[in-house]
């Protein structure tokens, strides 16, 4: 255990773990998300930060193995108050005797609160968590005995941080980072369609690149996305796998701006689903399973073998969901044909890393009840997908990655000797 110099005292006090200072430091802003529109709302911030502290410098109140050799003993509690913005709200402070010193201990955590809670670093995540700036004002004012707050004081507070969140989601580089892959997907949110590019890092990093508001998911507007991110440093010299839905805009874009250097996944859930869709309710389960069980055969050779039975089945019931099982049949098997399925399948073959986003970011903005212009839904957007970026984990198995550029490089080599194969034939032809 570390030790700090106290001035007042010969002996010296234990330095606090990482977890707690963190806690102190940040801790608000997860109290905060837990207790929204809670009785106690007050209360249980700033008493839960105290509490923490307490239990660990005396241990639970009747737990008879103390930590810290028992130096620490609760002593009753004092009335003390916290400070949010220009107003201070009343609560209890637990009082700590140092017993070796003593002489009473302050509580790190009450001495934190004291200096102020500042309502800009914390409003933008009450906000976005459900919030309403409508609300805020009357909440505080019940249950903290005011903040000192407006609604329109809120609003332009939160319109300078979303503004500026939004600049810097815009600007910020890639140059630093290897991409590996992109999940590109559109969802109706905001009232408008949205179309967001996450990319894959080599070291297993989702991280949100870009997204822009677009009526459907045209070719155009998703090329003008793609442009903008190589601008700002995305590299696709090594190869990069583009993981999408069945939309022909999305394909389009993919192919008309990365090319070779592309190797498209379609996602195998929406696969499954558009050629369920065609099907009876009675044969709906049963196909969806078998689909799935062939997709999940780890080679190439495996996989297209169970699928096209499958389809030859499927062709007798309905033609137009067999139908639909070949469009885009190949790159459904792309992960499989690269030889990495059995390793980063789970995270690559479906859009669902990116569809996890568009949820989270479907939970933020919802609350906004009336939406007015294009600037308003992009500064939501953007500090949505912040929020949930803080939120992202990395993919499973990232040891696995570096077969995936590997495969892509090869992947590239592979495309060149088909586009040098059919250039002479289409010459000849044309001649």
């Amino acid at each position: 255990m570390k030790y700090l110099n106290n001035t007042n005292d010969e002996r010296q006090t234990p330095e606090f773990p990482e977890s707690i200072r963190e806690l102190m430091s940040v801790g608000l802003d997860m109290k905060l998300h837990m207790v929204q529109h809670h009785a106690q709302m007050a209360y249980l911030l700033a008493g839960e930060l105290l509490n923490d502290e307490l239990e660990y410098l005396t241990g639970e109140k009747h737990e008879r193995d103390k930590p810290l050799g028992g130096r620490f003993r609760r002593w009753g509690t004092n009335p003390g108050s916290v400070r949010i913005d220009n107003e201070r709200v009343p609560i209890r402070v637990p009082r700590v005797r140092d017993v070796e010193a003593s002489r009473e201990r302050p509580l790190e955590s009450y001495q934190h609160l004291k200096t102020g809670i500042s309502i800009d670093e914390r409003l933008e995540k009450s906000i976005l968590l459900g919030l309403s700036t409508r609300d805020y004002a009357s909440v505080a004012e019940g249950l903290l005995g005011g903040f000192g707050l407006s609604q329109s004081s809120v609003s332009r507070a939160f319109q300078e941080r979303s503004a500026k969140a939004l600049e810097a989601f815009e600007e910020r580089r890639f140059d630093g980072d290897e991409f590996l892959a992109l999940w590109i997907d559109g969802k109706y949110l905001a009232r408008h369609q949205i179309v967001i590019c996450m990319g894959l890092t080599a070291d297993g990093r989702k991280i949100p690149m870009g997204f822009i508001e677009t009526t459907t998911e045209n070719a155009e507007a998703i090329k003008g996305l793609f442009q903008r991110l190589i601008r700002r440093g995305l590299s696709f010299d090594g190869g990069i796998l583009c993981i999408i839905d069945g939309s022909k805009g999305l394909y389009k874009a993919v192919r008309d701006v990365f090319g070779e250097f592309a190797a498209v996944q379609r996602c195998q859930w929406h696969k499954r689903e558009n050629v369920t869709s065609y099907l009876s309710e009675k044969d709906k389960p049963k196909y969806r399973r078998r689909l799935q069980q062939a997709y999940e055969l780890p080679t190439y050779k495996e996989a297209k073998k169970a699928l096209l039975e499958l389809h030859t089945e499927i062709r007798k019931l309905n033609r137009s969901a067999a139908n639909s099982m070949m469009e885009g049949f190949e790159e459904t098997l792309t992960l499989h044909r690269l030889g990495v399925f059995e390793q980063l399948g789970k995270s690559l073959k479906t859009t669902n890393s990116i569809e996890s986003l568009n949820s989270q970011l479907g939970k933020y903005l919802r609350k906004v009840k009336h939406w007015m212009h294009s600037d308003q839904r992009q500064r939501w957007v953007a500090m949505g997908i912040m929020e949930a970026e803080n939120k992202m984990r990395r993919i499973n198995h990232p040891e696995h990655l570096p077969m995936l550029r590997a495969a892509l490089q090869k992947n590239i080599i592979q495309n060149r000797e088909k586009n040098a194969e059919t250039e002479p034939a289409q010459e000849k032809s044309f001649n």
